[in-house]
């Protein structure tokens, strides 16, 4: 017989509910559709839960690329799975009902293990970094080397250290030997070129100068311009230079106060109806969206289960507000839900009590790894355990979906289901600022209870316009097809490009609709190196190493655009192969051949040896 036990959840009381394993197990199903037999393999992504695992029967995964990833987490060659599938009886794969599936379309997502080798390099060129760096710090010691970098005053040295000694290590004797491939200024609009004034350095990029030259149309790979409305020509352009006119550039005042505009309201309701929740607020500051809201929605007694890769902002809000925090394996369900049922059972610490509030906290598109949430397994986890759910669709908002409403479009989802939705204005709408939607009463509550909402300057009146046009142009309100168009054109030239960075033989990692698009460099050498070779050949990309991401998984970062023609993608494509074999970073074990060199209908690997 099962156990019951009925717990009180902050305002909700939970329904009595099974804790026996056999009671509490998911049945989270991603669909499958009918394929023929030989595209079996490339029907499966590589994170899989295992949920979804058990719902496919059990039989061999499939990586969209082809690969079999086995209990050791190696990856086996594609002869070694069709060797496989000859020994086991031929079987078709049929779709479940789109009633009875969490999922309504394929979710496909590849993460290819870093090759032993490189690994080993890896560590090899950081173990190497390290030996120099502290012997250049020697050499600092006795005044042979010049020392450029922020040090503790000698008459403060009974002081507690202003400076962390390995955070600075880091900084002068690694950073410092690649900081030219960031902060590089722009003089220009940063839409699918730019401008860039030309710098440089003489003494190994602790300061730069300009040399007054600029270097005019760089393709743009790095900036979060997804539908192209970071741009000064337009409709949208020319809304804003009609409300600066009116209403001036700053307000000076708080919302609560005398700076509340009629543009402020409109835009409220118009991100409201946008997103087709109930109500909606706005606030100067992304960042600050998170990090101001989180504390004011949870505190002491409360529950935060996060993901591991969430951002910066959702983590400094979780533990400011000074709730337990737990953190899940990246999009891993199964982690999430012994989590949550760890939580109902054992209650809080010591005291076993039940938990005020259990918040789960995730992100629609995670900007770093190129992932898509989990969405349908995640609600219903949210549903059987009684938990709140707070999505950050930062980057998926306007990028995702058929009608750019985010994640929650893209999986066919009701936004009721989300009870609190956060996202930003300044990626997919060429804005400033974030916002907070969803039931009424949650947006009244932040209204009073917000820092953001009750200190915060208001938000400048030309964003707030360009905020307005963008998602009326999305919308379909200003008349056009425009905004649907560039939804559309944005998911063409998000799947071409990685699907010829693919066949390429570059290892990328995330969701096969994903515009944010990593491509891994591994050794920190080559992260200097690709980003000033990019450079050379006209093309700006971002570039991200330790500590922004494990040690031996330094990426470039791609952001695509629908600004982006196919020429300027073809063009980029071309430098980064011969990039590529120049550094030598077509590190994929399984190459996938371009569609001209295999007959049609066939999906032919090559295998390449370590």
């Amino acid at each position: 017989m099962c156990q019951t036990e009925s717990l009180q959840c902050g305002c909700k009381t939970l329904p009595a509910r099974s804790l026996s394993p056999l009671c509490t197990a998911a049945t989270l199903r991603a669909p499958t559709r009918k394929l023929p037999s030989r595209l079996h393999h490339r029907r499966a992504a590589m994170t899989e839960s295992p949920a979804t695992q058990s719902a496919n029967g059990g039989a061999c995964q499939r990586l969209e690329n082809g690969l079999k990833p086995e209990r050791n987490g190696l990856v086996k060659s594609l002869h070694r799975c069709q060797a496989e599938e000859e020994e086991e009886e031929e079987e078709e794969v049929y779709a479940t009902s789109p009633h009875d599936s969490l999922y309504s379309r394929p979710f496909i997502e590849s993460f290819e293990e870093t090759p032993m080798l490189v690994a080993v390099l890896t560590y090899m060129g950081y173990g190497i970094l390290t030996i120099f760096g502290y012997f250049r710090d020697y050499l600092r010691h006795w005044k042979i080397e010049k020392c450029y970098i922020a040090t503790e005053k000698e008459e403060q040295k009974d002081f507690v250290p202003l400076y962390q000694d390995f955070e600075n290590f880091y900084t002068r004797n690694l950073y410092m030997r690649i900081r030219d491939n960031w902060n590089r200024p722009i003089c220009s609009v940063p839409g699918a070129k730019m401008d860039l004034l030309e710098r440089e350095s003489h003494d190994y990029n602790w300061t730069f100068k300009y040399t007054g030259r600029v270097v005019q149309d760089v393709i743009n790979l790095g900036s979060y311009n997804y539908l192209g409305f970071a741009e000064n020509t337009g409709p949208c352009a020319d809304s804003v230079a009609e409300v600066t006119m009116k209403y001036g550039v700053g307000v000076a005042s708080t919302r609560q106060e005398t700076g509340n505009l009629d543009r402020h309201e409109e835009m409220e309701k118009v991100v409201a109806r946008f997103l087709g929740v109930e109500s909606a607020m706005a606030f100067g500051m992304g960042f600050a969206t998170n990090s101001m809201n989180i504390p004011a929605l949870a505190g002491k007694g409360c529950l935060i289960l996060s993901d591991e890769l969430n951002h910066a902002s959702l983590v400094l809000g979780a533990r400011l507000s000074g709730s337990t925090i737990r953190v899940f394996k990246h999009n891993n369900m199964q982690s999430l839900e012994k989590l949550l049922s760890e939580a109902i059972v054992h209650g809080q610490p010591r005291t076993h009590r039940p938990w005020k509030k259990i918040l789960i906290v995730v992100e629609g598109i995670y900007s770093m790894e190129g992932s898509i949430v989990r969405l349908p397994e995640v609600i219903a986890l949210k549903k059987r355990y009684q938990a709140y759910l707070y999505l950050d669709e930062a980057h998926s908002i306007g990028a995702l979906g058929p009608r750019g409403r985010g994640v929650v479009d893209y999986f066919g989802l009701d936004t009721s289901d989300v009870d609190v939705m956060m996202g930003t204005f300044t990626k997919s709408f060429g804005a400033a600022g974030g916002y907070i939607a969803g039931k009424r009463e949650l947006i009244e509550y932040l209204r009073c209870n917000s820092h953001s909402a009750v200190y915060a300057t208001s938000m400048s009146p030309p964003v707030v316009e360009q905020i307005i046009t963008s998602m009326k142009c999305i919308m379909g309100e200003d008349g056009t097809t425009i905004g649907r168009d560039r939804v559309r054109q944005l998911a063409d030239n998000t799947v071409y490009f990685r699907k010829r960075l693919r066949e390429m033989g570059f290892i990328t990692y995330g969701n096969n609709d994903s515009p944010v698009v990593p491509m891994m460099l591994y050794m920190p050498a080559k992260i200097g190196a690709f980003g000033r070779e990019m450079l050379k050949r006209n093309i700006g990309v971002v570039v991200v190493g330790f500590p922004a991401t494990p040690i031996i998984e330094s990426r470039a970062r791609f952001c695509i655009s629908a600004a982006h023609t196919k020429d300027m993608l073809d063009r980029a494509l071309s430098v980064i192969s011969e990039v590529g074999d120049l550094l030598q970073l077509k590190y994929s074990r399984h190459r996938k051949l371009p569609s001209l060199l295999r007959h049609l209908d066939n999906d032919v690997y090559e295998d390449i040896d370590d």
